[in-house]
């Protein structure tokens, strides 16, 4: 599901870092991402090393971001796709050979001083937050990060503040306020202004809670269990069907202009991992006229092997053209699904036109999965974090195929 998006601007050393992890803290739900827009610095030449070196560089100008590859980012993570967030070395200037592999979430953060400065990026924020802190307190700020964090010398810093970091802030960033949904003065400090973001950010969330939490409860009634299920289970299908490629697209008539999207490429195929994958396939033929359908049968031998094992497979033969939807109701470990993906591999659909979706997902599984086939989409409505020692999702939903199907 698309993540809740917060962004929090203002002056160097206002306490934007502080206040992103009092959020993360104070929200505690297992997914919530970081994004530090100071991983989008550009990587500087030779000449502007030298620049650097001598305190002679601008880094609190909107040049030295690299706000294509910022926006792209964000825009991947409100997919619910996977990225490679850039390192940055401040001691280099450059970004380093190594990158931080960042997925989809239920809240990101995105946090910097420049945030607000595109409006591209401004409208991917659901939230955008200004601190206003006062102007000597995040000058001590940066002078304690600067010099214990960066090894810098004081008179560095001060020169600095004074040639770049104040008329920066004087002319891209205090302008910014306007386009701020919360103004919070003192930062971190002001508690009253703290509570009321998580409470909104909470309601946001609450609806997709809500159904979980019936779901959720061994008390829910059948009936109850089915249809909300089955509504989540309609909103991945959307979200995935979301992700598929569109281009713009205009529709005539004597008296009117309508300027719209239609999807372009192959045709979609939705392949059901039994048993549970089966109630996904019902909503996916509600949204995809005439959609057509493929059926896996996985099951884990845990008497020998303790892996798992295909019993029964039917495609269509002409599979590799078409975008695939794989649909599993619970992702636990991941072993079953990356079988299925495998499979569809095998008959040569490529990693990038599979799509897994499912209504819930261990953080294991999400990872392993990630991590083995990275151009492969996941789409779930929430992700636990733990599994048992038995392998079940942990909180979970107990199992879903009995509860749905009624086979106790």
């Amino acid at each position: 599901m698309e993540p809740f998006c917060v962004g929090i601007c203002g002056g160097s050393g206002c306490g934007k870092t502080s206040l992103a992890d009092q959020l993360i803290s104070l929200l505690d739900i297992p997914w919530v991402n970081l994004l530090r827009f100071d991983c989008f610095y550009k990587s500087l030449s030779d000449e502007q090393c030298a620049l650097a070196d001598k305190n002679e560089y601008d880094f609190d100008h909107p040049n030295a971001i690299d706000f294509d590859l910022a926006l792209s980012t964000i825009q991947r993570l409100k997919e619910g796709k996977k990225v490679d967030v850039p390192v940055y070395d401040y001691k280099t200037h450059k970004r380093t050979c190594n990158v931080q592999a960042m997925y989809g979430a239920a809240v990101l953060i995105v946090e910097g001083i420049l945030i607000f400065f595109r409006q591209e990026i401004r409208d991917l924020l659901d939230l955008k937050i200004f601190l206003d802190t006062d102007a000597d307190i995040r000058l001590a700020r940066r002078l304690l990060r600067d010099s214990t964090q960066r090894e810098r010398s004081v008179k560095s810093i001060l020169d600095q503040y004074t040639k770049y970091v104040k008329p920066a802030f004087q002319t891209f960033i205090a302008p910014f306020m306007m386009y701020a949904d919360v103004i919070i003065p003192r930062g971190i400090f002001n508690t009253v202004a703290i509570d009321i973001l998580i409470k909104h950010i909470r309601v946001r969330l609450r609806e997709r809670q809500g159904m979980h939490t019936i779901i959720r409860n061994r008390e829910t009634d059948a009936d109850e269990f089915i249809f909300y299920s089955n509504r989540i289970a309609r909103l991945i299908i959307e979200k995935a069907l979301s992700l598929q490629n569109f281009t713009p697209h205009e529709i005539r008539d004597n008296s009117f202009v309508y300027s719209g999207k239609k999807r372009t490429g192959q045709k979609i195929c939705g392949v059901s991992i039994l048993r549970s994958g089966e109630v996904i396939e019902k909503l996916l033929r509600d949204v995809v006229k005439n959609c057509t359908i493929g059926k896996i049968l996985i099951q884990t031998d845990w008497k020998e092997s303790h892996e798992p094992q295909l019993h029964y497979l039917r495609i269509p033969n002409d599979i590799h053209e078409y975008k695939v939807i794989l649909m599993d109701a619970q992702v636990a470990t991941g072993a079953a699904a990356m079988m299925g993906i495998r499979i569809l591999l095998e008959h040569d659909v490529p990693e990038g036109n599979i799509t897994l979706v499912s209504l819930l997902m261990s953080a294991v599984g999400v990872n392993s999965i990630a991590y083995a086939f990275p151009q492969v989409k996941l789409v779930t409505s929430a992700i636990d974090p733990e599994l048992s020692s038995s392998y079940d999702i942990l909180p979970g939903i107990g199992n879903f195929s009995d509860r749905y199907f009624g086979t106790y």
